[in-house]
């Protein structure tokens, strides 16, 4: 009985047509980007972690040892402002960091994008959300942003939402960080999925940024 039955389950999925996705509708566009994850997993000994950054390659591995705790894709800088090279140490976090130049102003209903030194006059400033800042140079450092598959910051090193929290929390002041133009964990641990480049995405509202609501705008934090 048993036999005749698997049989016919067989013989259905033979003829299912092969196009079929039996998961279902996949997300795609903004809720592929929302929904983007990366795996985590916590150190057995925090002082051990240390980061190393492939520009090249545009990925961040987060290691204890020869043990990857996280992999994530980032977006670095740009060829007109790229991100340093060499070797550094975490000196500053700030899960709630603003920018001191970069922002917006705003008076009443109006509010633009703009640097703080060319504001409109009377107008108030407010810098832009850079939740999940990890420093190792002045002004430069790791933060959610938007993540595209070509370098497109001003030196610091985007993280994607869901996956910037994780980061944070691994890392701590003083943790070493090593940033060159490729890393041996390229080859092993570096093929990984990637969000959908954001450059086509739509842009969150000005008053997104004014608000607090970047700063909790992610999944739960979760490890394995």
């Amino acid at each position: 009985m048993r036999k005749a039955q698997l049989l016919i389950v067989a013989t259905l999925a033979l003829s299912l047509p092969a196009c079929i996705d039996l998961r279902g509708p996949q997300p795609s566009g903004i809720e592929a980007y929302d929904a983007y994850e990366r795996p985590a997993t916590r150190p057995t000994d925090p002082s051990a972690v240390r980061v190393k950054v492939s520009t090249s390659r545009q990925r961040v591995y987060v290691m204890e040892g020869d043990k990857p705790l996280l992999v994530m894709p980032v977006s670095v800088g740009m060829p007109d402002s790229p991100t340093p090279l060499g070797e550094f140490r975490v000196t500053r976090k700030d899960a709630r960091e603003r920018s001191r130049n970069l922002g917006y102003a705003f008076s009443g209903d109006q509010s633009k994008r703009c640097t703080r030194s060319n504001k409109p006059a009377g107008w108030s400033f407010k810098g832009a959300p850079l939740p999940y800042w990890v420093e190792f140079k002045p002004g430069i450092g790791f933060h959610t942003g938007w993540i595209k598959h070509t370098p497109c910051t001003d030196g610091s090193i985007r993280m994607h939402k869901n996956v910037a929290p994780k980061f944070f929390e691994l890392v701590s002041r003083g943790t070493p960080i090593s940033i060159a133009l490729t890393q041996a964990e390229d080859y092993k641990y570096g093929s990984i999925p990637l969000p959908p480049d954001s450059g086509p995405l739509p842009d969150h509202s000005t008053s997104y940024y004014l608000s607090d609501a970047s700063f909790s705008d992610h999944k739960p934090l979760s490890f394995e």
